[in-house]
């Protein structure tokens, strides 16, 4: 199973490598290699979490996920997202920001396509960590039949019973954060925020009206279910997209070149991502590692909490990266600890 899941992500690997080495030689097939990796190891969590939506989904979608899905995350995360935000921000037309993208230039020096990015970072920030801090509480006040951190996550689900609590600490956190930033940038980096929980409210609400409308099987059951893996699509790739941003961020600490992030990221990193994504739909992982969904929404809420951060202060790509690990290596631990000792109990 492992080979039939993983074989085009190597195959794609080497064919990567090797148009990283004719574009620019071995420079260029070093860097891929290391954005490769870490793209890897930032988004592990984001494996674990979109496996938790995908095992959610018809086949039909599934597959959607699969081929669409990858279209988007390389092409459109990878290599068109960011040229759109140096589009906006510079006021130049997009093929421009590529022109100027393939300019090799020090991302620290203003007007240079990495420094333009970077700029936008508050921003970018602002959106990502609302989105992801109301994916985490929203899941995490919740009363779960099975608690991992029992000493937070119980007094945690009594206060999810206050209705819209998640949205009540998210604004919080968001103004607290725009308070401690200039007042010229406080009002873009407001409505961005407010755009993130917006969105998370919009996409999460219709995945869950459309789930209870496939249950309750009202109507045809293929329109039904049709709707509901559409919205669980939509809501996966903003997900994605978001647990995202902090790759393509990082990414600009290495290079700016746009070829080869988008081969680093894009088809090295996000695939290997999506192919580990369907490993673990495919091996159920999440029903024998029962905490690991838990550890992926705390790895979530620690990079929302660290992307509001990195607003006022910065914050090193190896802490979100190694944060999130902790989390997930430390769930899968406590799962395994708990499986054996359930089995011992039935001996």
């Amino acid at each position: 199973m492992f080979w039939k899941t993983f074989r085009w992500s190597f195959i794609i690997t080497i064919l990567s490598l090797i148009v990283a080495y004719i574009y620019g030689s071995w420079e260029a097939l070093v860097l891929c290699i290391i954005l490769g990796v870490l793209e890897v190891s930032l988004s592990f969590d984001n494996a674990v979490l979109n496996a938790t939506v995908l095992r959610k989904m018809s086949h039909f979608w599934q597959q959607i996920f699969l081929t669409v899905g990858i279209f988007i995350a390389v092409f459109g995360m990878r290599l068109i997202f960011p040229l759109l935000i140096v589009s906006v921000a510079a006021g130049i037309g997009p093929i421009e920001a590529f022109q100027l993208a393939l300019e090799k230039g020090d991302p620290h020096e203003p007007g240079t396509y990495g420094y333009i990015f970077t700029s936008i970072h508050p921003v970018v920030a602002s959106f990502g960590g609302t989105f992801l801090l109301m994916l985490f509480l929203t899941f995490i006040l919740q009363d779960h039949k099975e608690k991992w951190l029992t000493w937070i996550e119980r007094p945690l689900a009594k206060l999810g019973k206050i209705p819209m609590i998640s949205v009540a600490l998210t604004i919080g956190a968001l103004f607290l954060v725009v308070t401690a930033i200039p007042e010229v940038d406080q009002m873009r980096v407001l409505l961005a925020g407010l755009l993130g929980i917006v969105l998370f409210i919009v996409v999460h609400g219709l995945g869950e009206a459309f789930k209870e409308y496939s249950e309750h099987q009202v109507g045809s059951m293929t329109l039904a279910v049709g709707k509901a893996g559409f919205f669980l699509f939509l809501y996966l790739e903003v997900l994605d997209a978001t647990l995202s941003f902090d790759g393509a961020i990082g990414a600009f600490a290495i290079t700016s070149d746009p070829i080869i992030i988008a081969l680093g990221l894009g088809f090295i990193g996000a695939i290997f991502v999506r192919s580990l994504t369907v490993y673990m739909v495919k091996k159920k992982s999440l029903e024998s590692l029962v905490y690991l969904e838990h550890g992926a929404h705390w790895a979530i809420g620690a990079l929302g909490i660290l992307l509001l951060a990195s607003i006022t202060v910065h914050v090193n790509e190896l802490i979100t990266g190694g944060i999130g690990m902790f989390f997930i290596v430390a769930a899968t631990l406590a799962s395994i600890a708990s499986q054996r000792k359930a089995t011992k109990k039935r001996t």
